[in-house]
């Protein structure tokens, strides 16, 4: 059974909710998935078959320090790897998920598709479904 960790950052707990809509797409695909904050991920939580990481949007279109400080400390054990990107903005058009994307593949990091990027809470259908699909796509 594939399994998938799922590391985020969350400020106000949307970008957590987001996180357990992903969960529950994987676990429909028969993925085993463990869900861990990022203040208690270390380099063991790398130890899976796919890896998704989360962050809301801070400050001018940014990812969120806590997952930047974590990520340049793993980010030897993310190359090669299959992960997922996601997050929550306020304003803005998701350009943080972009750059991060970027600065990831140029790492030799390889991300399932263009991320998933919702607005505020994941509290409407389509919010939730593409973000149970992202989960099913990862683990895909």
């Amino acid at each position: 059974m594939a399994k998938l960790n799922i590391i985020y950052y969350t400020g106000t707990g949307n970008t957590e909710q987001i996180a357990t809509y992903i969960e529950e797409g994987a676990k429909s695909a028969g993925a085993e998935v463990e869900v861990i904050a990022v203040d208690s991920a270390d380099e063991s939580s790398l130890d899976a078959d796919f890896i998704a990481l989360g962050s809301p949007a801070t400050g001018a279109e940014e990812v969120a320090p806590e997952m930047v400080d974590f990520v340049d400390s793993v980010k030897d054990k993310l190359k090669g790897k299959t992960i997922g990107l996601f997050g929550s903005n306020d304003w803005g058009t998701g350009e943080f998920l972009e750059t991060w994307k970027e600065e990831l593949e140029d790492a030799g990091v390889k991300v399932v598709g263009e991320g998933l990027v919702i607005n505020l809470a994941p509290d409407d259908d389509d919010k939730i479904e593409a973000a149970k699909a992202y989960g099913k796509e990862i683990v895909g």
